[in-house]
């Protein structure tokens, strides 16, 4: 049996929670928030964010950051991406040499520029720096619904290890060493999920919904590999499957906040009906910044931000995206003729 402490009582991590009691493992959630611990204690369930799954008994709800730290074989850090470093910080005076923190959360920082493991390695360079990432939405993992997802680490034994706790007949779980590449595309997706929604409340089909899925992954790819992502990472869970369930389903914060932007809202007005942090709107100008940084063209992405910073209306982002200048579809993919010199 692991000793496991979630720092977060969000949908995400109730319902990882959840996932690892079910697994045999002893857990704790933490919550910033007295009166959340308060409830969730008293009626075991998460009723806003996570309402109908229940949280046993077994599971310990608590607001005391030393308890929810010490002792623990493994950390999984599941708070919103806007409070990862806040939130290390808080744990950093707690955590052991050598204990293992599983980042759950997507996101970059704005002025930094940085992932959230490096973030959290930063704060906390003690720690086994982890990630978790994919397909996988907080509604039915909850429900025990069969969903694949993928462990990053610096090594293959924490890998593996990670893996074996958090694995069960319903969650099956990959190993990978390309944590920057599942950090990269895990949080740019909820960019390109952002115009997907978009793209739904303007009304648009599902020919653009597609268009914009595979050209998304394009982007996220090129960018990725530029910051030492590998190919493989972007064609696989925390790549193009988790871009396509962020896009298409009806649990996805950002395309809801999308839907609504598409429909006339602003970004916050979009952003305070979903009423939840829509980690696409945090990480649009990091991604701007960051194609600036490595020389990617990335135009989805800017019309994105121009949208959500610029008063750009959302019909005048999809007509300069569709009369940009003609191209091939992949420049590395020779003509015969091209290939005889």
């Amino acid at each position: 049996m692991t000793k496991i402490g979630v720092i977060g009582a969000g949908s995400w991590g109730t319902a990882l929670s959840v996932l690892l009691h079910s697994n045999g493992h002893q857990v704790s959630i933490w919550s910033i928030d007295a009166e959340e611990v308060r409830v969730m204690s008293k009626i075991r369930e998460q009723t806003f964010k996570l309402p109908g799954v229940y949280i046993a008994k077994e599971i310990e709800i608590t607001g005391d950051m030393e308890q929810a730290v010490k002792g623990k074989d493994v950390l999984v850090l599941a708070v919103p991406s806007p409070y990862v470093r806040a939130t290390a910080r808080l744990m950093k005076d707690f955590v052991q040499e050598g204990q293992m923190i599983v980042d759950v959360a997507k996101g970059f920082e704005e002025e930094t520029l940085m992932t959230l493991s490096q973030q959290i390695e930063e704060e906390i360079p003690q720690a086994d720096v982890a990630v978790l990432s994919g397909p996988s939405h907080a509604e039915e993992v909850g429900r025990g619904l069969p969903t694949s997802c993928v462990i990053g680490a610096r090594t293959k034994k924490t890998a593996e290890y990670l893996q074996d706790v958090f694995k069960s007949k319903a969650f099956r779980v990959y190993t990978s060493p390309d944590i920057i590449g599942i950090e990269v595309g895990g949080s740019l997706k909820n960019v390109i999920a952002l115009a997907a929604g978009i793209a739904d409340g303007l009304g648009y089909g599902d020919n653009t919904k597609a268009a914009l899925i595979t050209r998304g992954i394009t982007e996220i790819a090129r960018l990725g590999m530029k910051m030492g992502g590998k190919l493989e990472t972007f064609s696989g869970l925390s790549g193009i499957g988790d871009l396509i369930v962020t896009c298409a389903s009806v649990h996805s914060r950002n395309r809801r906040a999308g839907v609504l932007i598409g429909q006339g809202k602003t970004a916050q007005e979009a952003m305070e009906e979903v009423n939840m942090v829509v980690e696409g709107v945090y990480s649009a100008k990091a991604a701007a910044k960051l194609a600036v940084k490595y020389g990617e063209s990335m135009p989805i992405i800017d019309e994105i931000n121009g949208v959500l910073f610029h008063n750009k209306s959302p019909n005048e982002a999809v007509k300069e995206l569709m009369e940009r200048e003609s191209r091939s579809e992949y420049v590395s993919v020779k003509w015969p003729e091209e290939n005889k010199n």
